[in-house]
């Protein structure tokens, strides 16, 4: 992974940010893209028309704004730092379609819009999970989301499938709490890696541009959500240990019945959660018996 394309040089974005007499923000984990060419992945893997509204979060500096600007109806920006804002009213001042507002994202208060919408966002790395199951959660969810995310956490919410050998030997991905999460709302794609040459300051770790799109599916809708992660969250609670062993003890049930129940629905007691794909805990929660 290379970077060539670079959207500013850096000393512009130096000059400008002294201007501001700003830094970037370690806290706020500020890494600005810098490269056109992935900038224009992100771009066209959110498949932008003129009727969109998109909702960026941590717009920092405004390149990723400025070109959804560009293309759709409306961008709704949503910037914590009251500095950058300073930055994105004067630099972006000739796009009437853009609104900014002065806000953390994960406020409890903060509304999800009541009109279809897309998120498109360089994710600050230390939200990037409570930001995703912020919009999964909420009652009206994004079209789709596409974010840029670091590229462990990509893999985790899309684990790589075993090669043809390994799955003849039964060989299942290595599935997280995150990935379970994610995909009981959403379909989740990886669309492409990124280096960390590509951002400045540049972060320790490389990147990996995500696609998440709901699922439109009435079936889910069946499921009780509660239930289905509570399950979930049993059996993750001690990842190296058994499922029998975790969810004997997180849903207070006797071995043999929860040895039946894995039986009942293809899970050997002795796997680890890390083992079951998301219909082995779909199947689980629907097959529970409430007392």
């Amino acid at each position: 992974m290379q970077c060539y394309n670079k959207i500013v040089k850096l000393k512009e974005i130096k000059k400008l940010l002294r201007e501001y007499k700003l830094s970037p923000s370690k806290r706020l984990g500020q890494n600005f893209l810098i490269d056109e060419g992935v900038l224009r992945k992100i771009i066209e893997a959110a498949n932008l028309s003129k009727n969109d509204v998109v909702l960026e979060v941590g717009p920092g500096i405004g390149n990723l704004t400025r070109e959804l600007a560009k293309r759709v109806k409306k961008v709704i920006a949503v910037e914590k730092d009251k500095k950058m804002i300073e930055i994105l009213k004067e630099e972006l001042k000739d796009f009437p379609n853009l609104e900014i507002i002065k806000k953390d994202i994960l406020d409890s208060k903060f509304y999800i819009l009541n009109s279809k919408f897309k998120v498109v966002a360089n994710l600050p790395y230390y939200i990037t999970s409570p930001v995703i199951r912020k919009f999964l959660e909420a009652e009206n969810q994004p079209k789709e989301m596409i974010l840029m995310v670091q590229k462990e956490v990509a893999q985790r919410i899309c684990p790589c499938p075993p090669k043809l050998k390994e799955r003849r030997r039964g060989k299942t991905p290595k599935m997280s709490i995150l990935a379970v999460s994610v995909q009981f709302y959403a379909k989740p794609k990886i669309i492409s890696y990124v280096s960390k040459k590509c951002f400045w300051p540049q972060p320790k770790v490389d990147s990996a541009i995500l696609r998440i799109a709901p699922l439109i599916n009435a079936d889910r809708k069946l499921i009780n959500a509660d239930l289905f992660f509570k399950i979930v969250k049993s059996g993750f609670s001690q990842p190296r240990k058994q499922l029998l062993n975790n969810l004997s003890k997180g849903l207070k049930l006797e071995r043999e019945e929860v040895k039946n129940w894995l039986l009942k629905n293809g899970v050997e007691p002795q796997q680890r959660a890390e083992t079951l794909l998301i219909q082995d805990w779909l199947n689980l929660t629907k097959s529970y018996k409430i007392d």
